[in-house]
């Protein structure tokens, strides 16, 4: 017997090792924009905070992230390269990247980035016990009776016997400090529910991929030298 998982969702993982003085820069550089938040009110008692959503949306142009971008851009042209993606003849352009922190039982729930191509996580300080990503499957192929994976009374009752990659409806991803995720953004995914975390902090980005040069393709996006802004 043989069996074929085909279609599947491509995560790529891998470290980036910074040492600790400037980890330890950054963590403080976070802790103070999570003090100086904007937008306070968006967040709940439940709810991790993220930098996006509180006026610290652009890491990636801040000179103090400088070096860890740079290892970062060196990770995204290693995950095009698994797609055999010729990243010579495409634009990639970090739209924005924010921090996000993580105390007690606070969590991220299950989102997709409908705005960019690619996503990433870097985790700048995570213990062990601290929550993980979590990534859902929408499309469920191997679904052939409606909700019969996703359900808690079929799999209490002893009808899902064991759960398994052939059947989950949802991936626990396991991260460690230092490691970095980067994944289609349609992907959908959030951070595990009730966990009591110390203090995880991480940082994401939503990436975009423009032709450099869209003569005779049909997909793609054409480059932005060649838009033209309606005012």
């Amino acid at each position: 017997m043989t069996i074929y998982n085909i279609f599947p969702l491509t995560v790529y993982k891998t470290k980036i090792e910074i040492n600790e003085n400037d980890k330890n820069k950054l963590i403080k550089l976070i802790q103070e924009m999570k003090n100086n938040s904007e937008n306070s009110s968006y967040k709940n008692r439940s709810s991790s905070w993220t930098g996006d959503t509180q006026g610290f949306e652009n890491l990636h142009n801040d000179i103090n992230f400088k070096k860890l971008y740079e290892e970062i851009n060196k990770k995204i042209i290693e995950y095009l390269d698994i797609f055999n993606i010729d990243h010579n003849q495409v634009d990639i352009y970090i739209q924005r990247s924010w921090a996000t922190i993580s105390s007690g039982k606070e969590s991220i729930n299950r989102h997709r980035h409908m705005q960019s191509h690619l996503s990433f996580a870097y985790y700048l300080k995570k213990y062990k016990e601290d929550s993980k990503i979590i990534f859902y499957d929408e499309h469920k192929h191997n679904e052939f009776v409606p909700d019969i994976f996703g359900s808690s009374s079929l799999t209490k009752k002893g009808i899902i016997k064991k759960i398994n990659i052939h059947n989950s409806d949802h991936v626990i991803f396991d991260v460690e400090e230092n490691d970095i995720v980067i994944f289609p953004s349609k992907a959908m995914h959030g951070t595990q529910q009730n966990i009591e975390n110390h203090e995880r902090i991480s940082i994401s980005a939503d990436i975009t991929i423009l032709a450099k040069d869209a003569k005779l393709l049909e997909h793609l996006t054409p480059p932005i030298k060649n838009w033209k802004k309606i005012n």
